[in-house]
């Protein structure tokens, strides 16, 4: 995650977000953990447009949002592998103090808790996070004071709505196992 951006407008599928972000048309941005191509810029402003496809899987574009520019090839890759192809949204139900950190609670659809393995990577609302635990109906992950004061997961509440990604090679190992081909 580079940077917090805000949502100037979101209309007729054309979203317009306020950042430092310098994007050239055609750019990959991910917004809140969504892949999105840049249409138009100018004036600090990126203007994406947003198909049916992406709305019927991810939480309302508002307020500050994540934003990271695309990794580029030679970059240095100081996290998951991640894609900005959010697959669903969850839902916090609990956010607990650890020290300095905090450990949220978020749950799914079970077709994407599938996916989640503790220890693995998942993506909230647009940040690359580590699954700390797991269970039948959630999965935890703790963040880290640097976290909390660099993205708007420091303003989640229990009860929110969060973009996720899950793991691509999970889903990828899925699909090549024996009697598991999914479409």
């Amino acid at each position: 995650m580079r940077e917090v951006g805000d949502v100037v407008s979101f209309e007729d599928g054309r979203l317009v977000v306020a950042c430092g972000t310098v994007g050239e048309l055609g750019d990959s941005v991910a917004i809140a953990g969504v892949c999105l191509t840049v249409v138009e810029k100018g004036g600090g402003r990126l203007v994406f447009d947003v198909v049916p496809e992406t709305l019927s899987r991810v939480k309302p574009f508002a307020g500050p949002v994540n934003v990271e520019p695309a990794l580029r090839a030679g970059d240095p890759l100081g996290g998951h592998q991640v894609q900005g192809h959010v697959d669903g949204v969850g839902e916090v139900v609990s956010l607990d103090r650890e020290g300095d950190g905090v450990r949220v609670r978020i749950e799914p659809a079970v077709e994407l808790l599938r996916y989640c393995v503790e220890k693995g990577s998942v993506t909230v609302d647009g940040v690359s996070l580590t699954v700390a635990a797991v269970d039948e109906t959630g999965f935890e992950v703790a963040l880290i004071p640097h976290t909390l004061a660099e993205t708007t997961l420091s303003r989640l509440s229990a009860g929110d709505n969060v973009n996720l990604e899950t793991d691509v090679l999970a889903k990828y190992v899925e699909r090549l196992l024996p009697g598991t081909m999914r479409p």
